[in-house]
């Protein structure tokens, strides 16, 4: 059997290259079972209208509690516009910071739960309503279909100064 030096050299050198890129491998990016080293995001303020979702009481409880007025999304399930105000008014930064900020939001699906009582009860006629109430539930203003972002902060506006 014939010894092959070259063959030898080349197992040799690759064993060394492979050692020796990892040890700097481990110096530069070293392993830890701390945390340390992971970002944690810190959350950014609401880029949407914060909703309650189908409980006017759970809103009328945290209005009480707060002092804030209500602002009510009356809303269907198959209402288109009610479907694009979702996508897009709700959604304006400048809408959500002002709606989070100086109101308790509550989204109710008239047709289903409690909706087809409270639509009776505040003479519902179309969809989207926006209603806002006062802390204890007395009604303020409302408006019916769609409304753009900064129609809807006027709209907001008003209703707090009335």
């Amino acid at each position: 059997m014939f010894f092959n030096f070259a063959n030898h050299m080349k197992y040799w050198l690759s064993a060394l290259a492979c050692t020796i890129i990892t040890v700097l491998l481990i110096t530069v990016f070293p392993v830890t079972d701390k945390a340390e080293h992971i970002a944690v995001p810190t959350p950014k303020p609401s880029a949407q209208i914060n909703f309650i979702e189908n409980s006017w009481n759970e809103a009328l409880k945290q209005a009480a509690a707060q002092n804030k007025y209500i602002f009510v999304d009356a809303y269907a399930t198959w209402c288109g516009p009610c479907k694009m105000l979702k996508a897009t008014t709700f959604k304006n930064k400048k809408v959500a910071e002002f709606y989070n900020g100086n109101f308790i939001n509550v989204a109710m699906d008239m047709e289903k739960g409690d909706g087809p009582q409270l639509a009776a009860k505040w003479g519902l006629r179309a969809y989207p309503t926006l209603l806002i109430f006062t802390p204890k539930g007395k009604p303020v203003y409302g408006s019916e279909g769609y409304i753009g972002a900064d129609a809807l902060i006027r709209f907001g506006v008003k209703a707090l100064n009335k």
